[in-house]
C-alpha cells in the first residue's frame, strides 16, 4: 500500500514521528505495524507537488514522479514477498496504475526461480475509471516488453503472429486479422523477400484492422512495425557482442501490435491498420549479397550495399501496401539504426516527419505518457546519399559518408512514401533500459507503446 503523507488523517502524526529524514523523490521506507488493516506500509517520496510539465524535460514531471514512487513502493513491497498490494492515486489514478503495472513486469518465464507474483489494485474508489485506463496503457507496453525480450527461438514470425492473435481474441466484434504467407510474392514485394530468403523461417506480413469509429468510411490511422525476429546482419554479419540483443529488433513491430492490443482493450472510437512485416535476417547460400540489386513493391530498384541495412527495405514495401487504404496517417516503427542510439541514447525516440500537424500530435502525446520523442531533420542532403546508386535507382545506404546514418535512413523510407501526413520514429535508442526510465526494470523497454495509444486517442476525440 503506497500512501501520500497527508492522504490517511489517522496516520499524519505518527508517521511524522518515526519516519526519520524526508524521504526522497522515487524513494520508499516500508513500517510495520502503523495500521490495522495493512501489516507493511510502503512510504515513497513524490517530489514536488503540482510540479507540473516541464518544457526543458518536455514530460508532464508530476506523472512521472508518480509514476516513479508508486514502482519503487510496489517493488520493496514485492521484495518482502507481499502478493496483494493497494496503491494509493497521488491524485492522478491513472499515472499510479502505469507506475505499479510497469514496475512490477519481470520477465522470468524461462526461469526455475520466479519473482513473487503481485496484483495491485487502487485504494479507494476515487478515480477508478482512471486506474483501470492506467492498467491498459502499461499492460499494451508490457505486452511489447514480453515479445522483445523472448528468445528468437521461441518468438519466430509465424510465434508472433499467432500471440498477437491470441491477444485479439477478447476482441474479434471490432478486429480482423490477416496472417499472409503467399500472399508476400503474389504483392511483388521483392524488398522484403530478400531480406527473409536467407532464413529456414518462412516470412509473415501480419495485418490488422481495427474498427473502432462508428463511421466506418472514416480514414484509418495506419501503423507500420518493423518486425525482424532476429537479426544476424545477413551475409554483412554483425559482431558476436550483444548480437543477442537483436532478438528485440522486432521492437517497432510489437510496439505496433501492443497499441493496436490497446486500442482495441480502450474501444478508441478511432480505425487503425496496423501492418507487421516479419522476417528474420540471416546468412545462407541463399541470402541477398552485398551489390545484388532487388526491386521494391512500387517497381523501385535497390542496390543492397550492405544486407545489415535491412529494416528499411521491409518497410518500403509495408509503406508501398499501406499507401491502398488512404490512411489519414501514417506512422512507422523501427528499431532502425545505431546511429539513432548515437545520437539520441535512450532519452527520447527519433522522430523523422513531412508533416507539421503530426509532429505536433506525437509531441503532445508523449507529454503525457513521459516517452519522449525528438524531431529530427529531413534534409535533401541525406536524399541524394540515398539516390545516387551505381547499379539502381536506389542504395540502402548513404553513399559517401557513415555521418547522419538515421538521416539517410529515414530519407530512403520517404522514396515509398507520397501520403502528406508521415512519420517515421526510430527506436533503436530507446529498445533497452538500463536503469534510464526508473520505473522499468533492466531489459527491453517496450518504448514507446503508451506514446502510439495516447496518440491514437488524441486523434479519436479530435476526429
Amino acid at each position: 500500500y503506497q500512501k501520500r503523507k497527508g492522504m490517511i488523517g489517522a496516520s499524519i502524526f505518527l508517521v511524522s514521528i518515526i519516519s526519520g529524514p524526508a524521504l526522497k523523490k522515487g524513494k520508499s521506507r516500508i513500517f510495520y505495524g502503523i495500521h490495522k488493516d495493512f501489516p507493511c506500509l510502503a512510504v515513497v517520496g513524490l517530489g514536488k507537488s503540482k510540479a507540473g510539465v516541464c518544457g526543458a524535460e518536455n514530460w508532464d514531471t508530476s506523472k512521472e514522479n508518480i509514476r516513479q514512487a508508486v514502482s519503487a513502493g510496489c517493488r520493496s513491497l514485492q521484495d518482502l514477498e507481499v502478493k496483494h498490494v493497494e496503491v494509493d492515486s497521488c491524485g492522478d489514478a491513472q499515472s499510479a496504475a502505469e507506475g505499479a503495472v510497469l514496475g512490477l513486469f519481470q520477465y522470468d518465464q524461462l526461469k526455475s526461480k520466479k519473482r513473487t507474483k503481485v496484483t495491485a489494485q487502487l485504494h479507494g474508489s476515487a478515480d477508478m475509471v482512471g486506474w483501470e485506463k492506467g492498467v491498459m496503457f502499461a499492460e499494451g507496453q508490457n505486452l511489447a516488453r514480453l515479445l522483445m525480450e523472448a528468445p528468437a527461438n521461441h518468438i519466430t514470425p509465424t510465434a508472433f503472429a499467432n500471440a498477437i492473435e491470441e491477444k485479439l481474441v477478447p476482441h474479434a466484434e471490432r478486429v480482423t486479422i490477416n496472417k499472409r504467407f503467399a500472399w508476400i510474392a503474389e504483392q511483388q514485394m521483392g524488398a522484403f523477400l530478400s531480406v527473409s530468403k536467407g532464413s529456414e523461417e518462412p516470412p509473415v506480413f501480419l495485418e490488422l484492422h481495427y474498427n473502432g469509429s462508428p463511421n466506418s468510411k472514416q480514414p484509418p490511422l495506419l501503423l507500420v512495425g518493423k518486425g525482424i525476429t532476429f537479426d544476424s546482419g545477413g551475409i554483412s554479419l554483425k559482431p558476436s557482442q550483444s548480437m543477442d540483443a537483436m532478438r528485440a529488433d522486432m521492437g517497432g513491430a510489437a510496439t505496433v501490435c501492443a497499441s493496436i492490443v490497446t486500442a482495441a482493450a480502450l474501444k478508441l472510437p478511432v480505425n487503425i491498420i496496423g501492418l507487421a512485416p516479419l522476417c528474420e535476417n540471416m546468412p545462407s547460400g541463399k541470402a541477398t549479397k552485398p551489390g545484388d540489386v532487388i526491386t521494391a513493391k512500387n517497381g523501385k530498384t535497390i542496390q543492397v550495399d550492405n544486407t545489415d541495412a535491412e529494416g528499411r527495405l521491409i518497410l518500403a514495401d509495408a509503406l508501398c501496401y499501406g499507401h491502398t487504404f488512404n490512411p489519414r496517417a501514417i506512422v512507422n516503427v523501427a528499431t532502425l539504426t545505431g546511429a539513432m542510439d548515437v545520437a539520441l541514447g535512450s532519452a527520447a525516440t527519433g522522430v523523422f516527419t513531412n508533416s507539421d500537424w503530426l509532429w505536433e500530435q506525437l509531441h503532445k502525446a508523449s507529454v503525457v505518457t513521459g516517452d519522449r520523442v525528438w524531431r529530427m531533420p529531413l534534409f535533401q542532403h541525406y536524399t541524394r546519399q540515398v539516390t545516387d546508386s551505381q547499379l539502381a535507382d536506389l542504395n540502402n545506404i548513404g553513399k559517401y559518408s557513415r555521418s547522419g546514418g538515421a538521416c539517410t535512413a529515414a530519407a530512403f523510407l520517404r522514396e515509398f512514401v507520397s501520403a502528406p501526413h508521415w512519420a517515421h520514429l526510430d527506436i533503436a535508442g530507446v529498445m533497452s533500459n538500463k536503469d534510464e526510465i526508473p520505473y522499468l526494470r533492466k531489459g527491453m523497454s517496450g518504448r514507446p507503446t503508451r506514446t502510439l495509444v495516447e496518440f491514437a486517442a488524441g486523434l479519436a476525440h479530435n476526429s
